[in-house]
């Protein structure tokens, strides 16, 4: 369960920030900024010798802030990074003595496994996901796809050539938990204190990821009659395209008329790319939910949600994109 909870919350992220420090004064800062731009998270890996004492400053004052040790390949690593206090593990190949320790201590571990054969030795010893590194020298997305046909349960943790450009081609493969990446923390960056340079990269990439954009305005209407009078007005001046519904029409994609809209009020639908994830990061920044109207689909997978607080007198709702 604790395994499975801390991959839950990686998912929700969705991207997982490989730190390399040099100084572990520069630590809380880093997580600090990274926070600040909705990602919080990061792998501190044990490629220089600051890991360990990084890795205890930001769990010791930053409690919300999700750190793994990375890069761990070693006995010796595991318990520096353990007791430091890191949530998770993460190795760059598959080391049977490194994953039992985890196992047996009840740490959770994200082992590299770009193999069949390195797969199945994951997958015996009951571990669900693996990372896959590095990502683009080895095929990337084509060949996580080809893995993961003959291994329905595994899931996977690419990192290594992903960016802004094409972590939502990843991310849209439902096999892939989240993506590892080093974009927003460049070790230039943080050695010249550059700390809102790094929120100000974090959240452009979080923004990459959840894609939010305008999908319509809602007009709530009096009855069924209104509601097609005012989207064939629309569709008339504005030269848009008439669309009935099952309970509201549309003029165009833009304008939804119909009666008896939750709430009562005209909204507004923002649409986006990973609608759990944009739940994920509004809860983060203090917003609630009306989850009694969330709507599903036939999968059970969450496709709309309203905010519970209105802007300006406009419901607002978050919309799956197709």
């Amino acid at each position: 369960m604790i395994l499975q909870n801390i991959f839950d919350k990686l998912r929700n992220i969705g991207i997982v920030p490989v730190v390399k420090l040099d100084d572990p004064k520069d630590a809380v800062p880093l997580a600090k900024a990274l926070a600040a731009g909705g990602i919080p998270c990061a792998e501190v890996t044990f490629r220089t010798d600051a890991a360990e004492e990084s890795i205890r400053a930001i769990t010791s004052e930053l409690p919300d802030v999700l750190v793994g040790a990375g890069t761990v390949t070693n006995p010796d690593q595991l318990n520096r990074a353990i007791n430091a206090g890191a949530a998770f593990i993460v190795t760059p190949g598959f080391n049977p003595v490194v994953v039992q320790a985890c196992i047996d201590r009840g740490m959770p571990i994200c082992p590299g496994a770009i193999t069949p054969s390195e797969i199945e030795q994951a997958l015996e010893l009951g571990l669900k996901t693996v990372k896959f590194f590095p990502a683009g020298p080895m095929g990337g997305l084509d060949t996580i796809k080809a893995l993961a046909g003959p291994y329905g349960d595994l899931q996977f943790m690419p990192t290594g050539g992903i960016n802004t450009k094409n972590i939502v081609e990843h991310l849209n493969f439902p096999k892939i938990v989240a993506c590892g990446g080093s974009w927003m923390v460049d070790p230039k960056m943080i050695a010249a204190g550059d700390f809102e340079g790094i929120t100000r990269i974090s959240r452009e990439s979080v923004q990459a990821v959840l894609g939010f954009e305008l999908a319509h305005v809602g007009i709530n209407c009096a009855d069924g009659g209104e509601a097609e009078r005012v989207a064939k007005m629309f569709c008339t001046f504005f030269n848009m395209e008439y669309k009935p519904g099952n309970s509201t029409v549309f003029a165009g994609t833009a304008i939804e008329c119909g009666a008896g809209l939750p709430f009562g009020k005209n909204h507004i639908a923002i649409a986006t790319n990973f609608i759990e994830r944009a739940v994920f990061q509004l809860k983060s920044k203090g917003v609630t939910f009306d989850e009694a109207g969330a709507k599903y689909d036939a999968g059970g997978k969450l496709v709309a949600i309203y905010l519970q607080d209105d802007f300006g007198g406009m419901a607002v709702h978050l919309l799956q994109k197709k």
